[in-house]
């Protein structure tokens, strides 16, 4: 029972180690991780070299398809490269199986001492990350040695022999023990190490660690098809493509399989050797054959899992993909692109309070609701979103830009419940109390609605871009937005006293919506403070701390 509970620990700590890596490889390099496989490439040769280095930097393929399928179900990238990516993860993970059996015993020790104190000393910085991920190679090369050091007893059980020899080389059931044998250890790499060591202890004979090395790909396949079920369409297209690919290759090898073993078995290698081998070259030689094909499967997989149409109702958020979220830089950037989409709702909400405005449309009441709504669920769903980044883990130009997107999140949502309330005054004021503003009344809250919508659009850019001079502009912006307001506001009095009747009407009114159009204007203004306060943009200038200090 020790033995089985020390094999089940070694193979716990490579998944953990498999773990560190990752994120901490993703954390340091996630943003040009995503440059390197996120574009959407021309030449699918270009695509599956690109997944064999993202791998091998990342120690796992699952990690790769995680990648691969959160930006193919934003529309980062096209199926067919996503597919020839996935094909280079595979031969990616085969070679760092051949590269992490190497005899690496002195390599542990001394990447998880030095990993310990770059990252413990400086936690918070490049280096320190890349510290996490030496404790994490360091990690995956003891836990190697502890699977086979753990495995060695078991396979002199004699239990352990009888369960195996009922393995006869029926390559069909080979390949669904080693699937159970990946999905158990939730990961393939193990699965095949474990059977190498089963191989070198003869406990099973060439034929069968072959097939169990075959089912371990497959059933990498299915834990990745698994992983992507409460992602879109386009998501888990990639992940099935991925797994026929690996159901074709056992198809593939079936008629070959004989004259391989023999073949593979007369050359001058341990049985170990052999199986890490095949593993190599079964891989290589599947993915080569079967890339040209990445064209015929991608329109495969669009067929058998179509995209569907959105149901009415809330807006549903497009781009906060939770397997980002152990990349700090691309969680961020799917958060400030739902950000964005917020933005073009209130853009939507204050085009459609202009049309009542001027009385193009008198009712647009569940219009405007839907909207509301929509710009409440997606403030939910990214607040929720960036609620589960652990601060603590973000660098300092990560944990501002966390700040930012959050800031300007609340700002929308309480702009969105600022416009619905305007707007039910103006059609209170048509309906129930059938009053109407003067012309030259209507006339100056439609120009200053139409310099809020610009302003708003301003705002989101600078967002975006981060632009000192753009946000320097919304500025300027904001302050002639000021003095506009103050001359309307005077401009009203003026004609209340030349005793307009629909100015004296509707006075109320007319002051409330310049009061609520300047609060709203705040609200949309208030990224250009964000970008000209960072320390990486240097100081305000005077007119700006002067509007600053007196900003509503």
């Amino acid at each position: 029972m020790l033995t089985l509970l020390n094999l089940l620990s070694a193979v716990a700590l490579l998944i953990w180690g498999t773990h560190i890596v990752r994120t901490g490889i993703l954390r340091v390099y996630g943003t040009n991780l995503r440059h390197v496989i996120g574009q959407n490439m021309s030449k699918k040769w270009l695509a599956f070299i690109a997944g064999i280095l993202v791998t091998a930097m990342v120690q796992s393929s699952n990690a790769t398809a995680m990648l691969v399928t959160s930006f193919v179900g934003q529309g980062l990238m096209a199926l067919t490269p996503a597919l020839a990516t996935m094909l280079g993860a595979d031969v990616g993970t085969a070679l760092m199986a051949r590269v992490l059996t190497l005899d690496l015993s002195w390599l542990s020790p001394l990447l998880i001492f030095l990993g310990v104190i770059f990252f413990l000393s400086r936690k918070q910085t490049r280096l320190g990350q890349m510290g996490r991920v030496s404790i994490g190679l360091g990690l995956i090369i003891l836990a190697l040695q502890l699977i086979v050091e753990a495995a060695a007893p078991i396979t002199h059980a004699q239990g352990v022999k009888v369960i195996f020899a009922s393995l006869t080389g029926d390559i069909l059931l080979d390949a669904l023990v080693g699937a159970l044998f990946a999905m158990i250890s939730y990961s393939s790499l193990a699965a095949v190490l474990l059977t190498a060591t089963l191989a070198g202890a003869a406990v099973i004979s060439l034929p069968v660690a072959i097939g169990l090395v075959i089912g371990a790909n497959i059933g990498s396949g299915i834990l990745a098809f698994m992983s992507t079920s409460m992602q879109n369409a386009a998501g888990r297209q990639v992940a099935l493509g991925s797994l026929l690919y690996k159901l074709i290759g056992l198809l593939l090898i079936i008629p070959v399989l004989d004259p391989l073993v023999h073949w593979i078995d007369s050359l001058d290698f341990s049985p170990q050797e052999m199986v890490i081998g095949f593993h190599l070259l079964y891989n290589t030689a599947r993915c080569l054959i079967l890339l040209p094909s990445v064209g015929p499967m991608a329109r495969l997989c669009a067929w058998l899992l179509p995209e569907r149409p959105e149901v009415n109702g809330a807006a549903k958020p497009r781009h906060l993909d939770p397997t980002a979220l152990v990349t700090p830089s691309l969680a961020l950037a799917n958060a400030a692109r739902e950000t964005l989409r917020m933005g073009d709702l209130l853009d939507n909400m204050l085009d459609a309070s202009l049309d009542v405005l001027r009385g193009k449309q008198t009712a647009v009441t569940q219009e405007m609701r839907r909207l509301t709504d929509d710009v409440e669920a997606l403030y939910s769903a990214i607040k929720l979103y960036l609620a589960q980044m652990p601060r603590e883990d973000l660098g300092e130009h990560d944990s501002r830009r966390w700040a930012e997107i959050i800031e300007l999140a609340i700002n929308l949502k309480l702009a969105a419940d600022l416009i619905e309330r305007m707007l039910r005054k103006i059609q209170q004021q048509k309906t129930s109390q059938r009053r109407s503003f003067s012309e030259e009344g209507l006339e100056d809250l439609a120009g200053l609605q139409q310099q809020l919508i610009a302003n708003l659009r301003l705002g989101l850019s600078v967002f975006l871009s981060g632009d000192r001079e753009s946000a320097r502009q919304l500025l300027r912006e904001k302050r002639r937005f000021r003095a506009q307001e103050r001359r309307l506001a005077h401009a009203h009095v003026s004609r209340l006293q030349r005793k307009i009747v629909q100015s004296l009407e509707t006075s109320s009114l007319h002051l409330e919506l310049i009061a609520d159009m300047k609060r709203l204007n705040s609200l949309f203004c208030s990224s250009a403070y964000v970008v000209l306060e960072t320390a990486d943009t240097g100081a305000l200038a005077v007119d700006d701390m002067a509007d600053i200090t007196h900003s509503p």
